[in-house]
């Protein structure tokens, strides 16, 4: 189920081309103390939002450029814009409404509801896309939060059940990810945490995931993981919840973690006759302790034994956003060396000249 990528960026450059194993992230990336101020003192009002667009324009720029320098093959913007993967999005959405847009620190949640039927709209994200794919010559992955976690964030005071008003979140995603490939976009992925807390709605929250992809032409993921707030997991459990169910989703790539879980839930994909690639995570992002390359390497062999390399992509179980930035650049470096390492002995040439 795999498709190609493009090889052109907006700009007109020639992305390279993806290496065996390729190294990627699942979307956000370390956030400085001081930029945490910034968007705090922004959401109560001391600052404005010009200036804060400022900021994180540099900010982004420099995200980049740290995952260039560390070697990833697919990078993101880091996710630094956003204050939360709620709020980002329901804040935006034409029909959910929030009283009181001021917050204390920036990455509460807002008291957000939703009374009436949500209407169509624009959530007006194809700017910072543009911005990411003007400022480098890699592949990007554009990552939103997905309709079933979104919906679990937003009080539905409307819906006859959450299962409608997902679906009705799903619709007005499904558009503007279809604006945002318009805009170039080839590589969308959904986050979708709370999954693994609700394993019980698994089935109408594929359906959900189909909406949100119905006939977007891109290269889709889907990540579920346990949660990552303050460094810390929301769930806790094994991914057979996820079997058989997620085999219908309409997605090409399945993002997991198991750098902190470990391996035990390898033997599903066997089971199940696993048809998709797998986005494996061997990055453990609840730690700041940095893992050598030759344990990112182990950790990636452990997946050949239940999948081709071709079908493999390297990445964090989750976001780097809760691990101090230096660490977060050492870890990107050696996930990038260790899947180098695996590179070699598979194909027996020697690193590239690029390689960390």
């Amino acid at each position: 189920m795999h498709v190609a990528i493009s090889d052109q960026s907006e700009a007109g450059k020639v992305a390279p081309a993806l290496p065996l194993l390729p190294t990627t992230v699942v979307g956000s990336y370390s956030i400085p103390e001081w930029l945490e101020r910034a968007k705090t003192d922004y959401f109560q009002r001391r600052m404005s939002g010009e200036y804060l667009d400022q900021i994180h324009d540099v900010v982004v720029k420099a995200a980049l450029k740290d995952q260039e320098l560390a070697g990833i093959d697919i990078v993101s913007d880091g996710e630094l814009r956003r204050d939360n993967m709620i709020d980002y999005f329901t804040s935006r959405m034409p029909g959910v409404e929030i009283d009181q847009r001021a917050k204390p620190y920036f990455y509460d949640y807002y008291d957000s509801v939703v009374r009436h039927r949500l209407p169509m709209g624009t959530l007006r994200l194809t700017d910072e896309f543009r911005f990411v794919r003007t400022h480098t010559a890699k592949r990007v992955k554009y990552s939103v939060t997905g309709p079933f976690s979104l919906m679990r964030r937003v009080r539905n005071e409307f819906y006859g059940s959450d299962c409608e008003l997902a679906m009705d979140v799903a619709r007005i995603m499904n558009a503007e990810l279809k604006t945002l490939v318009a805009a170039g976009a080839d590589y969308v992925q959904a986050d979708e945490p709370y999954l693994s807390g609700f394993p019980e709605d698994i089935g109408w929250g594929v359906q959900a995931i189909n909406v949100l992809f119905d006939g977007v032409e891109a290269h889709r993921g889907l990540h579920i993981c346990y949660g990552n707030r303050y460094g810390k997991p929301n769930f806790e459990g094994s991914y057979r919840y996820l079997f058989p169910a997620i085999l219908d989703a309409h997605v090409h790539q399945l993002t997991l973690e198991f750098a902190r879980k470990g391996p035990d839930d390898l033997d599903l994909l066997r089971e199940y006759d696993f048809p998709f690639e797998l986005g494996v995570g061997v990055i453990d992002v609840k730690s700041a302790e940095v893992e050598s390359p030759e344990l990112v390497a182990q950790r990636i062999r452990q997946v050949l034994d239940y999948l081709p390399a071709e079908r493999v992509y390297v990445n964090p179980d989750c976001g780097l956003r809760h691990v101090p930035q230096e660490a977060a650049f050492r870890k990107l470096r050696a996930m990038v060396a260790g899947a180098e390492m695996v590179r070699t002995e598979i194909t027996g040439r020697p690193p590239s000249a690029g390689a960390v």
